[in-house]
């Protein structure tokens, strides 16, 4: 959640019994980093909390990461989300000081090789994921079945997660949890204008669209005007980042959409999950209603096994 992935929105997340990770990439500055990470624990009241770890591709934007690391420890945080690049180079950094990382992938083969490479755990995103999803052309639910098959530390799956129908499902399949993104878009706490909760409340389950996928950089965002511009200019033979100008830059964004709330004006990650959401509330209130919705799918699907046992010759004997 570039730029938006800050101590309110985090804390909100943390407080309400879920894991939040503070988006390093969003600050101007380490001290800026460090401000917030401080913020974070003052508002969690000491409760955990993590810091993403974004990797480009290019290797002169990532000179920042070891002092991310090293900030983020001595602020006492002990939980690291990485994605994009191969995160060989911060597990010893992490581990060394005490901490755990959960390394975000798009493809099983990707998530063998980060366990190889000594992550904590992982997160596995399918082709629904709002952002980068990579090249990957499962769905989270086919992504997650093939990963139980080789991995054997905690997994968690997102992409396209937005109802607690899917968390249970999740949990019925044998992962350890959900990553989501989308679906907190629209939390009172999030740093960005109103009108693009509304946006997003108003949409619905075809609320996003792929752009960027003929450059090898599939990038899953909104359904608006400077998405729709993005795919025209593809479509017209744009095979080069600058081919697009500031259309897709995150300081656009930033200025237009987040601030200034021109909904169409830059480009936003997102997911189909933000379809289901229907307000704009608070953090601590999506965590109760997926929790609800959750509970109530489970105990469906445990009285169903129930059922299903008890029909059976084999087993319906065993009280």
């Amino acid at each position: 959640m570039h730029h938006l992935g800050e101590s309110g929105i985090v804390a909100a997340v943390v407080n309400a019994g879920a894991m939040g990770f503070i988006t390093a990439r969003s600050f101007s500055s380490t001290d800026a980093l460090r401000g917030d990470l401080r913020r974070c624990r003052a508002l969690t009241g000491g409760r955990p909390f993590g810091v993403n770890l974004t990797l480009s591709r290019r290797a002169e934007q990532n000179r920042e990461v070891a002092d991310w690391i090293r900030t983020a420890l001595e602020e006492g945080v002990r939980h690291f989300e990485s994605a994009g690049a191969s995160p060989e180079q911060l597990v010893e950094p992490i581990q060394r000081g005490g901490g755990l990382l959960i390394h975000k992938c798009p493809s099983v083969r990707h998530a063998v090789s980060a366990q190889r490479l000594g992550v904590d755990a992982l997160a596995l995103v399918g082709l629904e994921e709002g952002g980068h999803p990579g090249a990957n052309q499962l769905s989270a639910f086919v992504n997650g079945a093939y990963a139980l098959e080789e991995i054997h530390i905690p997994l968690v799956i997102g992409g396209g997660i937005g109802n607690g129908r899917q968390i249970a499902a999740a949990l019925a399949l044998g992962a350890d949890g959900v990553v989501m993104g989308s679906r907190f878009m629209v939390a009172t706490e999030i740093v960005a204008h109103d009108a693009l909760k509304q946006r997003i409340v108003a949409a619905g389950a075809h609320c996003s669209t792929a752009i960027l996928a003929s450059l090898g950089d599939t990038w899953r965002v909104m359904d608006n005007e400077a998405a729709r511009e993005v795919q025209r200019l593809e479509a017209a033979g744009a095979r080069r980042h600058s081919e697009f100008g500031d259309l897709i830059l995150s300081s656009r964004t930033r200025q237009r959409v987040y601030r200034d709330g021109e909904v169409e004006a830059g480009i936003v990650s997102l997911g189909p999950a933000g379809g289901f959401a229907d307000a704009i509330v608070p953090a601590a209130q999506i965590v109760g209603q997926l929790i609800g919705e959750a509970a109530q799918a489970a105990h469906a699907f445990a009285r169903r096994v129930v059922d299903a046992d008890a029909s059976c010759p084999a087993t319906g004997a065993v009280s």
